[in-house]
């Protein structure tokens, strides 16, 4: 039997894919972490989320859209994320 609090790592991932599935529609890091940090009641830095999320992507579970710069032609915008399929 493990002992001790559980890791960030297995906490952050999973509320991160619990978090993009409720959702019907793409989220950005920042909004994935104020998600998280309000159900977890645990605040989790912009880079933690951001680390998760690109593991996750690495493993084929979330997929990341660039989408095109409001403003500025020709450049990217924001990156949102969702469940692989």
């Amino acid at each position: 039997m493990k002992r001790g609090r559980p890791a960030t790592r297995n906490e952050a991932t999973t509320a991160i894919l619990n978090v993009l599935e409720k959702s019907q529609v793409p989220l950005t890091t920042s909004s994935i972490r104020s998600i998280i940090s309000k159900e977890l009641t645990r605040k989790f830095s912009w880079n933690t989320v951001q680390k998760y999320v690109n593991e996750l992507i690495q493993t084929n579970r979330l997929n990341a859209t660039n989408l095109p710069h409001s403003k500025i032609p020709n450049k990217t915008g924001l990156t949102v994320y969702t469940l692989k399929k």
